[in-house]
């Protein structure tokens, strides 16, 4: 299904966007279509990004923490890091 809107581009876009469509012979409908599926896929991407960043500065610090609490288990441990 498809839905009806009005728009309005500013001039500049519109005059590329009619040099574009001469050259591929695409319809514009269809053309004005590809374009937003694809910033729509762009936006969806760096939203990803953005949230896995937050999400991974979040755990960063309980990372480290269990890390160190690994360093300290291993020296513990007898065999070649010199332990009992």
């Amino acid at each position: 299904m498809s839905k009806n809107l009005s728009l309005k581009l500013q001039d500049t876009i519109f005059e590329e966007t009619e040099q574009v469509l001469r050259k591929v012979k695409q319809p514009r409908n269809a053309y004005i279509n590809e374009a937003i599926h694809f910033y729509n896929k762009l936006v969806a991407r760096r939203l990803l990004k953005n949230k896995l960043t937050r999400e991974s500065n979040i755990v960063a610090g309980d990372s480290m923490a269990v890390l160190e609490e690994f360093e300290k288990f291993e020296e513990g441990l007898p065999g070649e890091n010199g332990g009992n």
